[in-house]
């Protein structure tokens, strides 16, 4: 069994030494330039077209849940993966653990008004606030795959109302689910905190802009930790300075890195991450992969399974 690997910035030290000591049986090796040998299996980030192209590889692996880079690839050079080729990307592999502890300091700060009392605290101002209702502060997920079911979960047992929307009927324990556009506004009605979790396709993309976020109770929050691209920027600024959205917290960006010239890094009632969210664990990713591996070659479908034209 021949591996090969392509990241462009992480140690590869790390990834082949863990490769082979999962898969004793299989020669791992990191592609360079040139090289046109035997594969069975890519593991990959943002792959040159030539590392894929012409080669009779049985399963191709993203090193990340979201696919949206590589598929843009293989739109512009379609030769380089065949739709024969099953493409794969990482399920949770601890990534649903870090986004559960982000949304849920969000959330929880948001609810006790920190940004407030920070607020109160540059100015030296001495002032109990009342957080909102429990009963009616409720937050609301766009997107009900793994990591949106991660982090609605992790919400539960804070007794905040929880609903969800997602394109296809989903049944969550203890949370009030809605599916489809004609659904949507009925999701938005009363969710005081908005996160999302959507998955990057071309019917998600803008998708978040003012006739949606206008859909929102007026002072509600958004927290993005998905993709830049579902977001219009300037619709965005514009519901936080007429204060439809009273804050919002962003781990990702329509350009990333972001420009140093933009105005979301300055505005009053926005927080920042540099998507980091939740970053691919080496050795979890691995296991993963590994045991995926494994599977295809019992002749076996592993989960993870990329459906290219729904586009995760």
């Amino acid at each position: 069994m021949e591996i090969i690997w392509y990241h462009p910035s992480q140690d590869p030290d790390r990834w082949l030494n863990g490769l082979r000591q999962r898969l004793p049986q299989a020669q791992v090796r990191q592609w360079q330039v040139g090289d046109k040998g035997p594969a069975d299996y890519a593991i990959v980030r943002s792959p040159p077209a030539e590392m894929l192209t012409d080669r009779k590889l049985r399963g191709v692996f993203a090193m990340g849940a979201g696919v949206d880079e590589i598929l843009q690839q293989l739109r512009d050079n379609p030769a380089m993966l065949p739709e024969t080729v099953p493409l794969f990307r990482l399920e949770d592999t601890g990534m649903a653990r870090q986004m559960q502890e982000y949304a849920t300091w969000c959330v929880l700060g948001w609810y006790r008004r920190f940004a407030d009392y920070r607020q109160q605290q540059q100015q030296r101002h001495w002032q109990p606030l009342t957080p909102p209702a429990r009963d009616r502060f409720t937050v609301g997920v766009l997107g009900a795959g793994v990591l949106g079911r991660g982090v609605l979960e992790s919400l539960r047992q804070w007794g905040f109302p929880l609903r969800s929307w997602s394109r296809s009927p989903k049944s969550i324990d203890g949370v009030e689910t809605f599916h489809g556009p004609e659904q949507l506004a009925a999701f938005l009605s009363d969710t005081q905190v908005l996160i999302d979790l959507l998955p990057a396709t071309p019917e998600t993309t803008n998708l978040i802009d003012t006739p949606l976020l206008n859909q929102l109770p007026r002072g509600a929050c958004f927290l993005n930790l998905a993709r830049g691209a579902h977001v219009v920027e300037a619709d965005l600024l514009r519901a936080l300075d007429s204060g439809q959205l009273a804050a919002a917290a962003l781990d990702v960006y329509q350009t990333e890195p972001l420009p140093a010239a933009h105005p979301l890094w300055s505005h009053p009632n926005v927080m920042m991450t540099p998507h980091t969210a939740a970053i691919t664990l080496p050795d979890e990713a691995m296991d993963f992969i590994a045991s995926a591996i494994l599977t295809l070659e019992q002749g076996n479908m592993p989960d993870g399974l990329v459906d290219r034209q729904r586009g995760y």
